[in-house]
């Protein structure tokens, strides 16, 4: 099994975090931000790993530690998770509708952190969830899991939607670039190393 666990503790935030790439889309959330809660729990449904997080996070400032946190902690779990990355798929693209909002998400598990992060018209909140926050994850998730990371939103009206639409992209494209292919022996770059 690929997995990893993560214990990250801060004077802002006290995370536990496992991640299990074979796994079969099972999630144990608990971040104390609902939103956010909902955003992983859909990631990983969609994206078939298991993830169990706990969170105490400093919510009384506001959400941003919380989040961000959990993408480092993510992001470093999901870098352990596919140790040497042999044999792996190595990249995707993922287009997913959520009701009028589309989004393409594409990966390459590069060893390179980078996010280009072309998403406009969200609304400032979802409820009481700072919608800057999801940038803020994504450039944590992809500075810590070493890989580019490219998130497109093609249109859409509701925020809610547009960012599902996100999430759920997120998920399926981390579970194909890690899939294992038999015909691809060893490290896929010509470099031999990511």
């Amino acid at each position: 099994m690929r997995s990893a666990k993560v214990s990250r503790k801060t004077s802002e935030t006290d995370i536990h975090l496992e991640l299990n790439i074979d796994g079969t889309g099972k999630p144990n959330i608990e971040t104390g931000v609902g939103f956010f809660d909902h955003m992983l729990i859909l990631m990983t449904k969609h994206g078939l790993f298991d993830l169990n997080v706990k969170c105490h996070g400093d919510l009384q400032v506001d959400q941003h530690h919380t989040v961000e946190d959990i993408g480092i902690a993510l992001g470093q779990a999901f870098l352990e998770s596919l140790g040497t990355k042999e044999g792996i798929t190595r990249y995707a693209t993922v287009t997913t509708p959520m009701d009028e909002a589309l989004s393409t998400v594409s990966i390459d598990i590069s060893g390179r952190a980078y996010l280009v992060f072309n998403v406009e018209g969200l609304k400032d909140k979802v409820g009481n969830f700072d919608t800057e926050l999801v940038q803020e994850f994504f450039q944590a998730f992809a500075s810590n899991a070493k890989v580019t990371l490219h998130i497109n939103l093609a249109y859409g009206d509701n925020t809610h939607h547009m960012i599902e639409s996100i999430f759920k992209g997120f998920g399926r494209c981390l579970d194909q670039a890690t899939w294992k292919n038999p015909r691809i022996q060893g490290i896929p770059s010509t470099k031999g190393s990511l």
